[in-house]
């Protein structure tokens, strides 16, 4: 199976750019590992739509009428044993006097819970790609011990990598009344506006319940591969169109030096071959944000790049509208984590609508956390120079430090 575009070996470019990566200042990150940030697709693994196929089939193929009446397949309340153990692990750290952004599998040591959470990690990155866990007892332990708690849980799944500009490795999703309409400067998580099916930029993405919204702030998951066969039955043109490299993506000023302040980029990849098995199924992968698609104007409009055309903006739109066809809708409660993989699915939320400020009720608050699994730890084998990499993707800019505050800022 050939790639699109043969532009020779680039074998060069892939060692220029993982020796940068090992180039990293001990004092500014500690663990000696440094979240490599977005990159555009290197070019010579990028397949034409030709490769992809027709049809999916396999546990990464799945409709909402598979689970929406069978929560026992997908929604696991914690035990007490569980709970026990996280709990004390959680105090155990606490007591080392370690920041947050030391947490890691070696010093937050779950060998009750470890099996089951590497049961999980598998069904995340090769099943439907979801889990709901209810239960954890946020209230009672505060945001310090939750936080502690839940970043251990996360460091059996992957590698924390930086969520945005400033560096946080503990993200908040929480409205902080910033305009949602001004696209090209904020980040939606940041507002209480709606949020169309998208994919984040690691491989696992977690969300902690720590309070609810008066109204709306719900959550829809959908199988990118059911997605896709639709669009092959029913429109193979626009899901050729998903598969080229004509996509342009806002960074929204979280660059570093040097870099172009928009990636050109595909939305559908395939993954690229395995070394060690040639025979192996290269997956299809999905990487796509429509905001960060429709904020570009200010580019395009000093001709720049090209405006979305005709068939992008029906595409950008029959993907949406797929997409809701087809979408599994959940509500996380206080202490619901969800985990939702970010190769095979695409997850939204609804507008919400905070209680007022007379309530005595908190703003609603999710505690969020990107996870990224390198190649030869189970990660998905990507098309970009970063796959083999342990923090591989997130949002880096030149040297900012990791950062684990307890609320959004």
């Amino acid at each position: 199976m050939a790639p699109a575009v043969d532009v020779g070996s680039s074998a060069d470019i892939i060692q220029s750019l993982k020796a940068k990566a090992k180039q990293v200042d001990l004092s500014i990150f500690p663990d000696g590992l440094k979240t490599t940030g977005q990159h555009p697709p290197l070019a010579d693994k990028i397949y034409p739509y030709s490769a992809f196929p027709k049809r999916i089939e396999g546990p990464t193929e799945w409709k909402a009428e598979d689970y929406a009446n069978n929560p026992e397949r997908w929604v696991h309340q914690f035990s007490e044993e569980e709970l026990a153990e996280i709990s004390k692990t959680a105090d155990d750290f606490i007591a080392l006097g370690k920041p947050l952004t030391g947490i890691n599998k070696d010093n937050f040591r779950l060998p009750g819970l470890e099996p089951a959470l590497i049961t999980m990690r598998r069904e995340l990155l090769n099943g439907k790609g979801f889990i709901l866990y209810k239960g954890f007892p946020v209230d009672e332990w505060g945001l310090h011990k939750s936080a502690v708690a839940y970043m251990g849980l996360g460091a059996y799944l992957g590698y924390p990598v930086s969520q945005n500009g400033h560096g946080h490795i503990l993200g908040h999703v929480k409205d902080l009344g910033e305009d949602s309409t001004q696209i090209d400067k904020v980040r939606i998580y940041r507002t209480n506006a709606r949020q169309f099916f998208h994919a984040d930029d690691c491989d696992i993405v977690g969300l902690l319940c720590i309070s609810k919204a008066e109204f709306g702030g719900e959550s829809d998951v959908a199988s990118i591969h059911h997605v896709w066969n639709i669009l092959q039955a029913e429109r193979p043109d626009v899901a050729e169109l998903l598969t080229q490299p004509v996509w342009y993506f806002d960074r929204k000023g979280e660059d570093s030096e040097g870099e172009d302040p928009y990636i050109k980029a595909a939305v559908f990849y395939l993954e690229t071959p395995d070394p060690a098995d040639p025979a192996r199924e290269q997956r299809v992968y999905c990487k796509w944000d429509p905001y960060f698609v429709r904020s570009l104007s200010r580019f395009s409009d000093a001709g720049i790049i090209p405006p979305l055309s005709a068939a992008q903006e029906e595409a950008v739109k029959l993907l949406e509208d797929t997409c809701e066809r087809v979408k599994l809708h959940m509500i996380l409660d206080v202490g619901d984590i969800q985990f939702v993989a970010n190769s095979h699915t695409l997850h939204a939320r609804t507008a919400y609508r905070d209680f007022g400020p007379d309530s005595g009720k908190p703003r609603r608050h999710l505690m969020r956390l990107w996870l990224s699994i390198p190649e030869d730890e189970g990660g998905w084998r990507l098309p970009f120079w970063d796959s083999a990499e342990k923090k591989r993707g997130g949002i880096q800019v030149d040297d900012t430090p990791p950062v684990a505050r307890l609320d959004a800022d």
